[in-house]
């Protein structure tokens, strides 16, 4: 769910219903005017616009006094070195396909507000919806299939403002995770494939958070959701956590995402913390040269575990019966804008390490450990990537890019990324997906090759891709 402020002029008052942290968030307001309440609008006057996972437009262009509206389109082609058979992109929630046109976004929606009562709705179509869904396990708990019921719909969310010190945000619904720093629009993001840190964290939540601003710098957020990334519940008890961001001026932003829940199907005893914790920082700024007009360094650092049920966090004195199972991973990324902020050149990446892989993306295809829809009690493939505790996993990925953005509603990026992992993973020249679909085809049963089609999985990729990102 992680996610230039949006000055929304005559919206932009008591509220943000999605406040400019992470994964995709903007602001929203009622319709009072600035003019009267300007003292109490939270981060009012920062220059917003550089974050990392955070809308770079100064502007809408199509807010009016009770609705703003959004539309962002996110497509592109991409090349794998590996060159899978199957064009099937393994490890990513950001590309699904490869050597194709692809839109991996489409999404339209906005805010509306009516005095201090306020929602958002935003629409996804394209692979997004089902690259992020594939994830979440939780709609074969139970009867219906909540999957198709939210596939459509990223965000969707309805609360109500409280003119309380500056400001206090009642929101319920689905809304973007904060967890991972990077946004769920890859056009609020300085790199097109997210590093692990923020590709294996959750980016939606399902539930209730309330946003209280006791000064004009802070927020202070907790959240009581149904679990990490899930549209249902798996156990008895909801998760919970909270955000707390610190913006002491326009050059520097803190926060901390904190979560605590039971998210592992069937294992009643077993409980998840995570901690992500994000320092943004613009060192450099010349809005007159005709160079480079700024810098900023991104850096996040999370830490976690799992612990019962036959595993044991941090601890692994008994690695057979009892292993430890954790999540540490880095991610930092540098951009430098010029031309007067019309093109920005990024560098970074990141590592990881999930000892029992109970973050891991599993690879898609034939690979995938993930429930049937037509028979839940069966993985979709027919040889799953094995997520048993126990089983390590550590990667490392590396990307540069160029952007061009010649003005602050489209972008054009070409990206060079490397990944890599201490395991098989990634997509090989075979593929995962068998020349008839999810399920195994055998291959001539002759004396020379007397075997079935297996996954083609590989330690390592490099990939070049081409985005378009627009949104008004």
């Amino acid at each position: 769910m992680k996610k230039s402020k949006m000055a929304l002029l005559a919206v932009a008052a008591l509220m943000l219903t999605q406040q400019t942290n992470a994964q995709g968030v903007a602001e929203g307001a009622n319709d009072k005017p600035v003019k009267e309440i300007k003292s109490q609008v939270p981060f009012e006057g920062l220059d917003q616009s550089w974050y990392n996972g955070n809308d770079r437009r100064d502007s809408s262009v199509l807010s009016s006094k009770y609705v703003t509206w959004s539309i962002m389109l996110d497509a592109n082609v991409n090349h794998s070195f590996n060159d899978p058979i199957d064009h099937t992109v393994v490890g990513s929630t950001a590309m699904a396909r490869t050597d194709e046109v692809e839109v991996s976004c489409a999404a339209i929606g906005g805010d509306f507000m009516f005095g201090d009562a306020h929602g958002r709705i935003m629409t996804q179509f394209g692979t997004r919806s089902t690259v992020v869904p594939r994830n979440d396990i939780s709609p074969y708990r139970g009867q219906y299939n909540l999957a198709d019921v939210y596939r459509y719909i990223s965000e969707a969310y309805a609360g109500y403002h409280f003119n309380v010190m500056h400001g206090i945000n009642v929101d319920a619904g689905m809304f973007m995770s904060y967890i991972g720093l990077n946004s769920y629009y890859q056009v609020e993001n300085w790199e097109y494939q997210a590093s692990f840190t923020s590709d294996n964290t959750p980016w939606f939540f399902n539930g209730i958070r309330v946003q209280i601003f006791p000064t004009e710098h802070l927020k202070i957020e907790p959240w009581i959701i149904n679990g990490w990334q899930s549209y249902g519940m798996f156990n008895q008890l909801p998760g919970v956590g909270g955000n707390i961001t610190w913006i002491p001026n326009s050059n520097i932003k803190l926060l901390t995402n904190d979560y605590y829940g039971t998210d592992a199907a069937g294992y009643l005893g077993r409980h998840r913390f995570h901690s992500d914790n994000s320092f943004l920082w613009k060192y450099y700024t010349d809005s007159k040269s005709t160079g480079i007009t700024k810098a900023a360094l991104s850096l996040t650092g999370d830490i976690g575990f799992e612990k019962g049920d036959g595993v044991n966090g941090f601890n692994n004195s008994d690695p057979v019966n009892n292993p430890a199972q954790y999540f540490v991973s880095l991610m930092a990324y540098n951009r430098i804008w010029f031309a007067k902020n019309k093109w920005a050149w990024c560098i970074g990446g990141g590592w990881m390490k999930n000892p029992g892989r109970y973050l891991v993306l599993a690879p898609t295809g034939d690979a995938s450990p993930f429930p049937n829809q037509y028979n839940p009690t069966q993985p979709a493939g027919t040889h799953p990537f094995t997520e048993n505790a126990g089983d390590q996993f550590s990667g490392w990925d590396a990307s540069t890019n160029i952007s061009w953005m010649p003005n602050q509603s489209i972008e054009f990026r070409i990206e060079y990324v490397h990944r890599e992992a201490d395991h098989p993973y990634y997509a090989g020249t075979g593929g995962v997906t068998s020349p008839s679909g999810y399920t195994y085809t055998p291959l001539p049963n002759t004396s020379t090759n007397p075997n079935i089609w297996v996954p083609d999985l590989v330690k390592s990729e490099d990939r070049i891709l081409l985005a378009v990102l627009f949104r008004l």
